[in-house]
């Protein structure tokens, strides 16, 4: 009448689909997790590092304090010079900068006579994605 709890533990355990099934959802999180946030953070730390790389003296950028100013001396090391208002500067390290406002035109550029060379302290536009405005800095568009 009473079956025996001996008789009831000899049933197959599961197979491992079922294994497969359980970690199923875990796995689609962390693909998510990669493509909507990893992926685009990466992208946008190599974008900085480049932007950083690029820096040249005349530059407009931001620092990570907010102070807007002129680079005039990019040092051998990770050192730059700020010039934030006349006869003020100040020594930064190039990964405090947060945005270039305006790039420079290149010294070899310019020399043809199609398009004038950019005045010594004067900058142009930045064409770079990098430099979108603040609203890129905080991710918009």
């Amino acid at each position: 009448m009473f079956v025996s709890t001996a008789y009831a533990q000899t049933a197959a355990p599961a197979g491992g689909s079922d294994m497969l099934v359980q970690f199923l959802p875990l796995i689609l999180i962390f693909v998510v997790f990669y493509f909507l946030l990893i992926r685009p953070q990466q992208k946008k730390m190599k974008e900085h590092k480049a932007m950083l790389g690029n820096i040249r003296r005349g530059d407009r950028v931001v620092t990570g304090g907010g102070i807007i100013g002129t680079v005039t001396k990019v040092g051998a090391d990770d050192e730059l010079t700020v010039e934030i208002a006349e006869n003020v500067r100040v020594r930064c390290v190039r990964s405090t900068v947060n945005l270039v406002l305006a790039k420079t035109e290149p010294a070899g550029k310019g020399g043809d006579g199609a398009t004038p060379a950019a005045a010594e302290g004067e900058a142009k536009p930045a064409e770079t994605p990098a430099a979108g405005g603040i609203g890129k800095l905080f991710g918009r568009k």
